[in-house]
């Protein structure tokens, strides 16, 4: 990114998830063995922060605590929004975690709950908002049929004027097929005025961020739209069905990473790697493997098929077959089953074997 303003965001995780019938908070709920939470800050650090303001409201001191002990590459504030009254009070609130001396910078803000994003669009995002000299840049997608997305209303020359809710909509105006994502870019000088400027004049009685487009636009303030390529990336997680949704679509890129560093899968279908895995070259992993937490795997090993490995280490040149291991170690050219339990602090000596039900913490 060419030298520019300062870039900061805000991300809006304040909300209570009710939906995911859970006790956890819904920003902390794990995908391919990480929180939600994370992939998106993975996606902001990208845009070359310097800060971000985490909004959190519900168990806000368990997402605080969480989310503070990741090593995220940029400054991380927290902010409480102790009464939900919309996506428009949430990042006003969030403002208020940004440095006080740098009015000048440009500022993103995206909802917490879109994992899937990839820094490679919100790069793209801010780029265009910085050469078009734009108020607010809004990163949109287009959709065929129903959908519950806000309409991204244009005016003369195809300027964005609007963005209307799809409970606040016409007829008119649900015809439109490009939709607001909630992900923007916004010049921070206007956005604090624009978002007092705002009311809770709608369906839901809240303060929408949407409608600080209008108040900008109104203004005659430049409001700009960036086409996201996939309209994956921006699918939000509420429940347990969009959250295997998102597990499916990241653990489908993990693969794909893997496969090109010179990983063999028979079948990545049936393949399961967190993203906190560390896999060497010219590993092959046979169907039903699950490598999860803090594993590593040293090249030219062999797992699967049908094994768990959870929290170990395994050296180079192994077998591991139809067997389990949780936080276990297994040395270099070791060969572990068929049907070998290995309990916690396990330690398989190199080119060792081992047989069903290993349970001992003793090498040799």
């Amino acid at each position: 990114m060419p030298e520019h303003a300062p870039t900061h965001a805000i991300v809006l995780a304040a909300g209570e998830g009710s939906r995911m019938r859970s006790e956890r908070p819904k920003p902390l709920h794990r995908l391919c063995g990480r929180p939600m939470l994370m992939y998106v800050l993975d996606a902001l650090a990208g845009c070359g922060l310097d800060v971000a303001t985490i909004v959190v409201g519900h168990k806000a001191d368990w997402v605080t605590k969480k989310v503070g002990e990741e090593d995220v590459g940029f400054a991380l504030e927290f902010v409480e929004q102790r009464v939900r009254r919309g996506t428009g009070d949430a990042t006003l609130i969030g403002l208020v975690g940004l440095p006080d001396d740098e009015e000048d910078s440009d500022v993103v803000v995206v909802p917490g709950d879109t994992p899937l994003l990839r820094s490679e669009t919100l790069a793209r995002l801010v780029q265009r908002h910085r050469d078009s000299d734009a108020a607010a840049t809004v990163l949109s997608m287009r959709v065929s049929g129903d959908s519950a997305y806000g309409r991204v209303v244009r005016g003369k020359e195809g300027r964005v004027v609007r963005i209307v809710e799809q409970q606040d909509a016409g007829e008119e105006e649900l015809a439109i097929d490009e939709v607001n994502t909630s992900v923007y870019c916004f010049r921070r000088s206007v956005l604090a005025p624009a978002l007092r400027r705002i009311g809770p004049d709608n369906a839901q009685g809240e303060y929408y961020l949407t409608d600080v487009i209008e108040v900008l636009s109104g203004a005659g303030y430049a409001v700009e739209s960036v086409l996201v390529d996939d309209p994956i990336e921006t699918a939000g997680v509420n429940d347990r069905l969009q959250l295997a949704v998102a597990e499916a679509e990241l653990r489908r890129r993990t693969n794909e990473r893997l496969l090109r560093s010179g990983v063999t899968m028979l079948d990545p279908t049936n393949t399961f790697v967190d993203t906190t895995v560390r896999v060497g070259q010219d590993v092959t992993l046979f169907p039903g493997t699950l490598l999860q937490g803090d594993t590593t795997i040293g090249d030219g090993t062999e797992i699967g098929p049908n094994t768990r490995l959870d929290d170990c280490r395994v050296g180079s040149a192994c077998v591991v077959e139809n067997s389990t291991g949780r936080r276990a170690t297994i040395g270099d050219s070791a060969h572990v089953g068929p049907y070998a339990v290995l309990a916690p602090g396990a330690d398989i000596p190199a080119n060792h074997r081992t047989g069903p039900f290993y349970n001992s913490t003793a090498t040799g």
